[in-house]
């Protein structure tokens, strides 16, 4: 992740749109002064970023935010640690007495979710082939993980990407993900000027990026 000014995100979605977009466009939009235009842009940047994060795969986030400092045990096997409040996505989570770490979470609707309560140990997850889920319970949003050798497990791995917002003028973004970011961007600012096709255009092209 990089923190990107704010003011260089919209120049290069500016650069996008004169690039593709025809003159006859460009010409309707004379009655958008550059102020407006700029500004429209800029509302789109943090709704834009947020969506590309939200599908780009895992590869595509080369690193994010850490968390899981504070471990709560369930029973002796499985526990859970706090989601913090920006928590958008998972890129991994592992207990180091794991094989490997997950990089996706199940939900409560998930048919697999029940599994994990049973009193049945070995039908769980197990260090060999690990579940996490995230659910909403009284202390806010959390992670469950299922399961652990002993209590003596301790964190290894975990790492969210969280949601975008404007700090100081700056917004992180994943490098890898910037130019998806800039046509995704683009395409909202289009929508906005009600050049539907153009922004489908825009979209079709961040996906290609990625």
């Amino acid at each position: 992740m990089a923190v990107y000014q704010m003011k260089k995100v919209v120049g290069d979605v500016r650069v996008l749109l004169n690039e593709n977009m025809s003159g006859e466009v460009l010409e309707g939009l004379g009655d958008v002064d550059t102020l407006s235009l700029d500004e429209l842009i800029g509302a789109k940047v943090v709704d834009g970023v947020n969506r590309v994060h939200a599908t780009a795969s895992v590869r595509f986030l080369e690193n994010g935010h850490n968390f899981g400092d504070g471990v709560y045990w369930a029973d002796e096997h499985s526990g859970w640690v706090l989601l913090p409040a920006d928590f958008m996505r998972l890129i991994v989570f592992e207990m180091d007495d794991w094989s490997h770490g997950v990089f996706s979470a199940i939900d409560e609707a998930d048919v697999h979710y029940p599994i994990q309560h049973s009193r049945w140990r070995g039908v769980r997850g197990t260090p060999e082939r690990p579940v996490c889920a995230i659910v909403w319970s009284s202390e806010g949003r959390v992670l469950e993980f299922y399961s652990c050798r002993s209590r003596a497990a301790t964190v290894k791995r975990a790492v969210y990407v969280p949601y975008a917002q404007v700090v100081n003028g700056g917004v992180e973004i994943s490098k890898r993900c910037y130019t998806a970011v800039l046509y995704v961007v683009a395409g909202l600012t289009l929508e906005s000027l009600a050049e539907t096709e153009r922004a489908g255009r825009m979209f079709e092209q961040s996906k290609g990026s990625l």
